[in-house]
């Protein structure tokens, strides 16, 4: 991508206007996170107002997604054509509109087409909020923007759920969505009175059409495939073997469309940076690791341990707590130690947090299933701040938006990814301890004849003794299959450690070139 001509160096902000302006960015963040998740636990009541299926107001998560995934590659060349702030603004003012319609949406049709222009306008928002964040501080004080970013990001995707499943139990699920039109307004006013005048340069750069048309075309059958797979059986179904072709064969054009075009729509010569694609892939698969775990834990809680969607919600909570403690501690020391140091050791935690949680069984308490999730916090604290600063290290500022575009869409899209294939892998694994576990229900086991002659004492008939067995069976395959998940995933991210040591840290910190980046 042609680099827009650099503008003249902005300086950063101080005191309230410093302040001012890292809240309204993080609003408008935690705004735009808060709803990848927020309408999750909704999905019942939306479909049975609209009158669909379940299945079918999963699209109304898909299309936001798909949307989404889309459009945050797009940051880098929007900002060349239109200024970060004019763009920042669009965003935000789009995204309220968006909203607006989807609480308003009389069918379901219209609430996925709603949702999917919600997704594509909020694409260019949080890595301009990284972008704008980092020239309002000072070089020194660049891990403490990070901080400040990171800090929305994490809380966000847990408090989704709880925001989510109170409003539509004491409220109504079209207030999940117009509860962004207050909030978008406030950050909008005071992101527009702060940095009206900091603008950057434009130039008008051609659009890449067929780039843009082959980036829809692939992204969309990918996460297609990734959301009807489970419920067509993967490989086995026709529809999701012509999507994965579809998703293959159009990327291989994009790739080579977008490395042969003068103008290409997605910079992928930022791959040519050591520190950009190791810290990018490292944070991406990090991120699927950790997604695909925080869908997992809630679910084998709800459905084979017995806990209600609240008590799910307030084991992972406390996930934020020491995460706003210790990130604003990570930011301000990151220039100072080496982010490839903090990186291993956020992955170390999430290493043990994770093994811990493989050793949980169908007796584990609600303290003891919490404390993991509260170690948790600090492994996140020191997760995306370095990751960060690694992946923009060295970058001129023309190239931060386009970077961070691309960093952010490698992570969506790998959210995706982890959540489907975690949800596929533990029930896949669950099956499989079902059959071994049924395999030792007969007549020689003294346990199977034990607990049959327990409920059949209880005044149990035959067919309600074997379902009582099969639920039992049932919630230790589940809770085995966790495990399995769980004990796989802390493999994962110790694997993961070599990745963060292929960067090479710049001269100095690069805390300091990632801000440096940004004026």
């Amino acid at each position: 991508m042609s680099n827009a001509t650099a503008s003249t160096p902005v300086q950063p902000l101080e005191g309230s206007a410093r302040v001012w302006g890292t809240i309204a960015l993080s609003a408008a963040t935690f705004m735009n996170v808060l709803d990848t998740s927020i309408a999750n636990v909704s999905l019942p009541a939306i479909a049975g107002d609209l009158g669909v299926s379940s299945t079918q107001g999963t699209w109304v998560i898909t299309s936001f997604a798909v949307a989404n995934a889309i459009a945050v590659p797009l940051t880098g060349w929007l900002t060349q054509r239109f200024g970060q702030v004019r763009l920042f603004m669009a965003s935000v003012l789009l995204f309220i509109i968006s909203s607006w319609l989807c609480g308003l949406a009389p069918n379901m049709t219209m609430l996925i087409a709603f949702r999917a222009l919600q997704g594509f306008v909020a694409g260019p928002m949080i890595p301009l909020s990284q972008t704008l964040l980092l020239s309002s501080y000072p070089r020194a004080k660049a891990g403490l923007a990070m901080a400040m970013w990171s800090m929305t990001t994490l809380v966000a995707p847990v408090m989704g759920p709880l925001l989510g499943g109170w409003i539509t139990d004491n409220i109504s699920w079209p207030w999940i969505f117009y509860i962004n039109i207050p909030v978008g307004l406030a950050a909008a006013g005071i992101t527009w009175a702060i940095y009206r005048k900091r603008e950057s340069a434009t130039r008008k750069v051609p659009i890449d059409g067929i780039g843009l048309a082959l980036l829809v075309v692939w992204v969309g059958a990918m996460q297609l495939m990734l959301d009807k797979g489970k419920e067509l059986d993967w490989f086995h179904s026709a529809v999701i073997l012509t999507l994965a072709v579809v998703a293959l064969v159009g990327f291989a054009f994009f790739l080579i469309w977008e490395l042969t075009d003068k103008h290409p729509v997605v910079d992928l010569s930022l791959f040519k940076r050591r520190n950009f694609w190791s810290g990018a892939f490292a944070t991406a698969v990090a991120y699927g690791l950790f997604f695909g775990n925080v869908v997992i834990l809630p679910l084998w809680l709800q459905q084979y341990m017995g806990y209600t969607a609240t008590q799910a919600g307030m084991i992972m909570a406390p996930v934020g707590m020491l995460a706003i403690i210790f990130s604003p501690i990570v930011g301000l020391t990151v220039g100072k130690v080496d982010p490839r140091r903090y990186a291993t050791f956020s992955f170390l935690v999430f290493a043990l947090v994770l093994w811990m949680r493989s050793n949980f069984n169908t007796q584990a308490d609600f303290w003891t299933i919490m404390i993991p999730t509260i170690i948790q916090g600090v492994a996140m604290a020191f997760f995306f701040i370095p990751l960060v600063t690694i992946t923009l290290s060295g970058l001129p500022p023309d190239r931060i938006p386009a970077a961070s575009g691309l960093s952010n869409f490698l992570r969506i899209t790998a959210g995706a990814i982890g959540t489907s294939a975690a949800t596929t892998l533990w029930e896949n694994r669950a099956a499989l301890h079902h059959a071994q576990l049924v395999e030792s229900v007969n007549t020689g086991s003294s346990a199977a004849n034990s607990a049959i002659a327990n409920f059949a004492a209880s005044g149990f008939s035959a067919d309600q003794v074997l379902g009582q067995i099969n639920r039992l069976v049932d919630q230790q395959s589940f809770m085995l299959a966790s495990n399995d998940v769980f004990y796989g995933s802390a493999m994962l991210f110790l694997f993961l450690i070599p990745l963060v040591w292929l960067a090479k840290p710049a001269k100095g910190t690069g805390a300091s070139d990632a801000a440096a980046g940004a004026h």
